[in-house]
């Protein structure tokens, strides 16, 4: 800054003196490539010889200033085609989310798969699989004593009362549901109610399982004693096989037909369907209802109460084994209407459960059951389900059951272990592994035996099918594996991988045929219900920039890992159409579907890594697009978290970065970056060097890059001492190596590196750039982070692009709607990097010309602003009085 400046406007930028439009007039200290004096008069050819000498020094100087410039590329930026580059920023939020998702290892409970209907822990056994349970014979009448328990026990999902009426109104109630979800149990309890009080009261065998294989036409033809001839009055409870490929639902007329037999013999009928596109249109039609699940908590209290009576031996209970007093015969003979009056106004009743002590009704009735004392109690029944209540809302026994809500079967397996450990004959972390269990029983439930429906013969009901049906049949699982996958993701983007997916095990199950999917028959409400998912509003990264999506996630953290456990440790056959299936996301231009695979891909690989690494990590880490490399980088960092695999994921980098191809050198780059592929940081910097060095500089974007994610790191420190050793390095490529670190460290923002969350130093900064964000939360290293900045300004080949890097980082200081935003950073760094009168004048000059900038002028009350964060006033007072002296 000129002193007569400093004089008369000490607040303000001197108008430069430098006549050169990239750099001030006077070089900085210490600037090598700097023009000669000129020579003195007297000889002409002396002076025209210096002068060609001065005009080679300085074009060699913009050459150099030119590769350097090169060197400061992107290199995530090298894709070709339309699709281009990689968010970084949007990269680094996916793989973090991704990383979320997975981030539980969880111990699977030990059971045996061949017969998963009941899993023995300690001495519990539990059913787990309603469908395989003695409420599912086939074929003939349910026994009284399981009708007696449905009435003692079964919790009424919401809007029961609304699917009574509508069984009482047509006779046929077409209910649907997702497998496991109580669907059956609820049809049966509303074929328990409606029969007791009609025409088939005094049967005993008033409620009759249908034949599955004769569908709705054939029980048509039992209701109207065409074969074997059942009393008036009877409830029929029918689950037709819907789910062979080439099986085609009923139609409406046989819907009708089947209402009028039952109308004309004063029977009922519920048939139970799975939601999806095949019963979408018998739900649809006027037979059709969804059967909401049952209230998670009041399963619970319901479950855990009996299971501490059974072992309590409740004396005023007998020992119950039930929930409350017999119901049979107990009920009044107006129940209906009482509960109807106590029904919600669209018909719906509701129930309640609280800390271990439920609302359930009795004759019409509410009572809470959680606080009565029957005679002869002496009250350790009611500390036991104080104490369960507690236990219920560990946080240690939240996570490891890892689902938002529990189906029957799990709600019994866990009040189960519940009352186990409340009694003393489970212990601790049996609990823990058995709550852990429960979403590896699900998944196994996903994918047991899903194509065995291919090897079955065609329906015998004389029609034909339309089409082979193997991609209906291997949607579902598709789903469930794309949003282990993606979870997190847009609901679209896990759709149109599912599909993709769904091709991939179409192709592998039948590669003589081309597998066809119907274009118009998706229904994203039976996926998420099929899936136990859940949508939710969210943001999505689109072209860098967030906006709102619907998002897609499971309903409980545990089912993304025990999926792919399922999927990798018990089917093999499935590898090779999932590993192609990754393959296509890892060249997928979304950052949300592309990491999160990589991240997937490298779970998979942790549970097979000789596997993972031959078919997905090697081939994309050679592959030639860096979007493969970055994928195959993520899932080896992802393995590397795994202390069982860390050591071989650091043999692999290491060899990688020494002896590898070019692009396994980049690759091994990339896996650097994250921190977890050496030993040590120093061991990691060793490595990035000699990538970054090879070659005349081949690899140093990378390589550079990469130094500058480690800085995040809580080891900052060691990064910045090893930058301040290479830039006085003898080798030229190591302190190209340094200077382009410290320009790319201006340049990127917090959130294209960093994996914390808001609410840390550096994640409430993530639109900073990193430089001015570690001058503001690390103050102890802003003089180191100054002097290496210096140091790139005052070295002739970086001088060109540091100066550029400055005048981003000035302007960042201010958004454009005027609010402050990196100052803090700026106060920091700019008194240390301005120490001398040179460094003054240099950003006074920087700082006229952004003013002159003719598409972005810097306005003149900012310049001021800026200056003052760069001289403080005591060192402006200072300067003025010297200069008037």
């Amino acid at each position: 800054m000129a002193d007569e400046a400093v004089a008369e406007h000490p607040a303000e930028p001197a108008a430069p003196k430098a006549k050169d439009a990239r750099s001030p007039e006077a070089p900085p200290r210490g600037d090598d490539n700097a023009k000669d004096a000129p020579d003195a008069p007297g000889s002409s050819d002396a002076s025209d010889s210096a002068d060609a000498e001065a005009a080679e020094r300085e074009k060699e100087r913009e050459r150099a200033a030119d590769r350097f410039k090169d060197r400061t590329r992107d290199p995530l930026a090298e894709e070709q085609g339309e699709e281009g580059p990689t968010d970084a920023a949007a990269a680094t939020r996916a793989r973090q989310s991704g990383q979320k998702l997975l981030a539980s290892s969880r111990d699977l409970v030990s059971f045996d798969r061949s017969d998963v209907g009941q899993v023995h822990i300690n001495n519990i056994s539990v059913g787990l699989d309603a469908r395989r349970s003695g409420l599912s014979m086939r074929d003939g009448p349910v026994p009284a004593e399981d009708l007696l328990r449905i009435r003692r026990t079964h919790i009424e999902p919401e809007g029961y009362v609304r699917l009574r009426r509508a069984l009482e109104a047509r006779r046929l109630l077409v209910l649907g549901g997702a497998p496991g979800t109580g669907r059956a149990s609820t049809a049966l309890a509303l074929l328990e109610e409606v029969t007791r009080d009609g025409e088939g009261r005094q049967n005993s065998e008033r409620v009759r399982r249908a034949d599955p294989e004769g569908g709705v036409r054939g029980l048509a033809t039992q209701v109207m004693g065409g074969k074997g001839g059942h009393p008036r009055g009877t409830g029929y409870l029918l689950e037709p096989a819907l789910d062979r490929p080439g099986t085609l639902p009923p139609d409406g007329m046989d819907l009708d037909q089947l209402a009028s037999a039952l109308a004309e013999q004063g029977s009922y009928a519920v048939v139970v369907v799975s939601v999806g596109s095949a019963a979408n249109p018998l739900l649809a039609g006027r037979y059709g209802a969804i059967c909401p699940p049952a209230p998670t908590r009041e399963l619970v209290a319901v479950r855990l109460r009996q299971r501490l009576e059974e072992e309590h031996g409740d004396p005023a209970r007998g020992g119950g084994g039930g929930e409350g007093r017999a119901r049979d015969g107990g009920r009044a003979p107006n129940r209906h209407a009482d509960r109807d009056r106590g029904a919600d106004q669209d018909g719906d009743r509701t129930r309640h459960a609280d800390h271990g002590g439920d609302r359930t009704r009795d004759g019409g009735q509410d009572q809470d059951r959680g606080q009565d004392r029957r005679p002869g109690d002496d009250g350790s029944l009611s500390r036991l389900l104080e104490r369960a209540a507690e236990l219920r809302e560990d946080t240690e026994v939240t996570e490891a059951v890892g689902l938002d809500d529990l189906r029957p079967a799990e709600a019994e397996l866990f009040a189960s272990l519940l009352a186990g450990h409340l009694l003393g004959s489970v212990g601790r972390e049996e609990l823990l592994s058995g709550c852990r269990g429960l979403a590896a029983v699900q998944a196994y439930e996903w994918f047991a035996g899903v194509d065995r429906a291919l090897a079955a013969p065609p329906p015998g009901d004389g029609r034909a099918p339309v089409r082979s049906g193997t991609a209906a049949l291997f949607h579902p699982v598709a789903f469930r594996i794309a949003l282990a996958v993606l979870g997190g993701a847009s609901h679209s983007a896990v759709s149109a991988a599912a599909h993709l997916l769904t091709w991939e095990l179409s192709v592998q199950s039948d590669p003589d045929s081309t597998p066809a999917r119907p274009l118009f028959c998706d229904d994203p409400e039976s996926d998420l219900a099929l899936s136990r998912a859940r949508p939710a509003d969210g943001a999505v990264d689109v072209a860098g920039a967030e906006v709102t999506g619907r998002l897609i996630f499971y309903r409980g953290a545990a089912l993304p890992a025990a999926v792919l456990a399922e999927l990798w440790d018990r089917h093999f056959p499935v590898r090779a159409p999932v590993v192609r299936w990754l393959r296509l996301l890892a060249d997928d231009p979304r950052p949300q579907v592309s990491m999160r695979a990589a991240v997937a891909a490298g779970e998979l690989s942790v549970r097979d890594f000789e596997h993972g690494y031959a078919e997905l990590v090697r081939p994309l880490a050679d592959a030639p697009t860096p979007r493969r490399r970055v994928f195959a980088a993520t899932a080896l960092d992802q393995a590397a978290g795994h202390a069982s695999h860390r050591r071989a994921v650091r043999k692999v980098v290491e060899d990688w970065s020494r002896h590898g191809t070019p692009a396994l050198r980049w690759t091994a780059a990339m896996a650097l970056g994250y921190g977890r592929s050496a030993d040590s940081m120093d061991d990691t910097l060793d490595a990035l060097a000699r990538i970054g060095v090879r070659d005349d500089g081949e690899q140093l974007a990378v390589a550079s890059l990469n130094v500058v994610r480690l800085l995040t790191l809580p080891e900052c420190a060691t990064v910045l001492r090893r930058l301040a050793d290479w830039t006085g390095h003898r080798g030229e490529e190591y302190q190209d190596l340094a200077l382009v670190s410290i320009v790319r460290l201006a340049l990127t923002d917090v959130d294209e590196v960093l994996d914390d969350e808001p609410g840390t130093p550096l994640g409430d900064r993530g639109d900073w750039p990193l430089l001015l964000a570690l001058a503001a939360t690390r103050p102890e290293l802003t003089g180191k982070l100054a002097d290496l900045f210096w140091t790139a300004l005052n070295t002739a080949r970086s001088r060109d692009v540091a100066f550029d890097a400055l005048e981003t980082l000035l302007r960042s200081a201010s958004r454009k709607d005027g609010r402050a935003w990196t100052r803090e950073g700026l106060a920091a760094l700019l008194p240390a990097l301005t120490a001398e009168e040179h460094d003054r004048r240099r950003l006074d000059w920087l700082l006229q010309r952004m003013m002159r900038d003719q598409d972005r002028p810097l306005a003149e009350e900012r310049a001021r602003a800026l200056w003052r964060l760069a001289v403080p006033a005591r060192q402006r007072r200072s300067e003025e009085e010297e200069s008037h002296g």
